[in-house]
C-alpha cells in the first residue's frame, strides 16, 4: 500500500508551483523547491511534508501576511482532499495574530480539504472566543462549516493538536453538538457522534447523560447516540447496554464453545465457534461480542473487545457462531508470544473464555 505520505509527491508539487505563479507570477519556483528539499524529505511524514510545505511557501510568498493569504485563497479551489491541509496549515503557523481574517479563511478553507486541524491553536490561545466563534459555524449552510464547528473542537481529535482543557472539561463543546444532533447532513452527524465518543472516553458519566437525553428524539439523534457510544458498549458499561435494549443475558446460556488450534504461531488464524441458547419468553436483544487478551511485550495481558452480531429475538430461539481471527501483525497491532484468551460476550456479560498460546 502507498505510504499517505506521498499524496505530497513531485506530482503534487509541480501542480501546486504551477497553480500558485498563475495568481503570484512574481513566485520563485527555484526558491521554493531549495527551501523544500532542504530538509530530509524522504524520511519526513506527512505532517512534516504538509508543515515543510508551509514554512516553504512562506519564504516565497509575499510576507504581509494579508497578501499571501489572498494568493493561497485564490489556489486552495485546485487542491481538495487531504492534500489541501497545506492552506489550513499556513493559517495555524501564521494567522493568530490578524484573528478576524484567519478564520474566516478557515471557514473558507475547510470545503476544499478541512480546517479541522488548524483550528486547534485558535482554541487553546483563546478558547471562550474559538467556542463563540464555532456556535455561529454551526448555524452556517455550508455542511463542511458545520462540520468544522464539531470536529475542530473534538476533545481528542485524532492527528490533531491537543486542547488541555477541553480534554479535562469537555462540557463547553455541548453548547455545538446540541445544535448539529439533529443536522440534515450525515457528514456532520459522523462528526458529532465522534465528539461524543471522545467525551465517553473522558467523561462518561457526561456522555451516558447526554446519550440518555438524546436517544428517542429521532432516527438522527438515535444513530448518533449508538455511534457515538461504541467505546462504552465495548466496555460493557450497564447503563449504556440498558439504553439500547441489551439487558438480561442471565437467562442465555452458552453451548458448544470450541477454539482451534490451542497452540499457533504468528500470522496463523484461530478458529472458533459456539452457539448461544435464549430461554426468554419475551421479544429480545442479543448484542455478541468476542475479546481477545493479548500479551504484550511486557508479559501482561491487555484486552481488545470485537463486534460479532446483534440481534432481535422474538422469543426462545438458539444460533450458532463461528468465526476466525488472524494473528498477522499490522501497522497497529504487534503480536508477542504468551498465553493468550479469548471471550464471548453476551450483552454487557462475558459468557465463556479459553486460553491458547502463541508461540
Amino acid at each position: 500500500m502507498e505510504p499517505l505520505k506521498n499524496i505530497y509527491n513531485l506530482q503534487f508539487i509541480t501542480s501546486l508551483e504551477d497553480v500558485i505563479t498563475i495568481h503570484y507570477p512574481a513566485f520563485d519556483k527555484s526558491a521554493f523547491r531549495t527551501k523544500l528539499f532542504e530538509a530530509e524529505w524522504e524520511e519526513l511524514a506527512l505532517k512534516e511534508r504538509m508543515r515543510q510545505i508551509t514554512l516553504s511557501l512562506a519564504f516565497v510568498l509575499p510576507q504581509d501576511y494579508k497578501q499571501a493569504i489572498a494568493i493561497l485563497r485564490k489556489c486552495a479551489p485546485s487542491f481538495t482532499g487531504l492534500g489541501g491541509i497545506i492552506f489550513p496549515d499556513f493559517v495555524e503557523q501564521y494567522g493568530l495574530e490578524d484573528w478576524e481574517l484567519s478564520v474566516e479563511t478557515l471557514a473558507f478553507l475547510t470545503e476544499f480539504s478541512t480546517s479541522e486541524f488548524a483550528v486547534r491553536p485558535f482554541l487553546i490561545s483563546d478558547q471562550e472566543r474559538m467556542l463563540a466563534q464555532m456556535e455561529v459555524w454551526a448555524e452556517s449552510e455550508n455542511e463542511h462549516v458545520r462540520r468544522l464547528a464539531s470536529e475542530g473542537c473534538r476533545p481528542r481529535l485524532p492527528w490533531g493538536l491537543a486542547v488541555p482543557a477541553l480534554k479535562k472539561d469537555p462540557s463547553p463543546v455541548l453548547v455545538i453538538l446540541e445544535k448539529l444532533k439533529e443536522d440534515e447532513s450525515l457528514y456532520v452527524r459522523k462528526s458529532v457522534a465522534n465528539n461524543l465518543n471522545d467525551i465517553s472516553r473522558m467523561n462518561p458519566d457526561l456522555a451516558v447523560a447526554i446519550a440518555q437525553r438524546w436517544y428517542g428524539d429521532s432516527q438522527k439523534t438515535n444513530w448518533i447516540v449508538k455511534h457515538a457510544c461504541r467505546t462504552l458498549l465495548k466496555k460493557g458499561d450497564p447503563r449504556v447496554l440498558q439504553i439500547f435494549g441489551y439487558e438480561n443475558s442471565d437467562s442465555i446460556s452458552l453451548a458448544d464453545f470450541n477454539v482451534t488450534p490451542v497452540k499457533l504461531s504468528k500470522g496463523e488464524n484461530i478458529a472458533f465457534s459456539f452457539t448461544l441458547i435464549s430461554g426468554i419468553e419475551t421479544p429480545h436483544k442479543v448484542r455478541v461480542e468476542y475479546a481477545i487478551d493479548y500479551v504484550k511485550a511486557n508479559g501482561t495481558r491487555s484486552r481488545k473487545v470485537f463486534h460479532l452480531s446483534e440481534l432481535e429475538w422474538k422469543g426462545r430461539m438458539q444460533k450458532s457462531f463461528s468465526k476466525s481471527h488472524s494473528f498477522k501483525d499490522l501497522t497497529t497491532r504487534r503480536h508477542y508470544p504468551g498465553v493468550h484468551r479469548i471471550a464471548v460476550i453476551v450483552n454487557g456479560t462475558e459468557k465463556a473464555a479459553f486460553e491458547f498460546e502463541l508461540v
